[in-house]
């Protein structure tokens, strides 16, 4: 089923998606409420110590980006 996802914090996937060109629009609660020009998808990145590998796999797919693509961003 492609790479296997490492357990990254909110703000470490914040900044993977910041790499593709993610901004920060807002906090909205304990969500991060990532925007793209030219996209018309909003990304909402729980803040949490441990974002489950199901929801991170679903925030790659919504950004459009396939699992290798993101673990490329990943520093």
């Amino acid at each position: 089923m492609g790479a296997k996802l490492p357990i990254l914090s909110g703000r470490e996937v914040v900044i993977a998606f910041a790499a593709d060109g993610w901004e920060t629009a807002r906090q909205r609660g304990r969500h991060i409420i990532l925007v793209k020009e030219g996209s018309m998808v909003t990304l909402s990145v729980p803040d949490h110590r441990e974002v489950a590998r199901g929801t991170l796999r679903s925030l790659i797919r919504e950004a459009g980006l396939t699992v290798d693509e993101f673990m490329a961003l990943v520093d």
